[in-house]
């Protein structure tokens, strides 16, 4: 979505995952291709963007409410993993 290329997207990844960053050719080139062929992509991104907002507003929510709130409450009150 940045029009990156799939350098410059490996480049990003392991600067914020440093070593648990996913290989180069065996991962991050075939999302990029991936990407570029999938017509639903796109609606796919978009999915799961308004899913992770809907997520962080509850847990926003959930903390000015309670601010002892334990992740294990987060967890079942949200059902994302741990």
């Amino acid at each position: 979505m940045k029009s990156l290329t799939p350098k410059e997207i490996k480049a990003e990844l392991d600067n914020v995952h440093s070593t648990s960053a996913p290989a180069f050719a065996g991962t991050v080139y075939n999302w990029v291709n991936e990407f570029k062929c999938s017509p639903h992509v796109m609606h796919l991104v978009r999915d799961v963007q308004l899913r992770l907002l809907e997520i962080i507003d509850k847990i926003h929510d959930i903390g000015l409410n309670d601010q002892r709130v334990e992740v294990r409450e987060l967890v079942e009150i949200t059902g994302i993993s741990q």
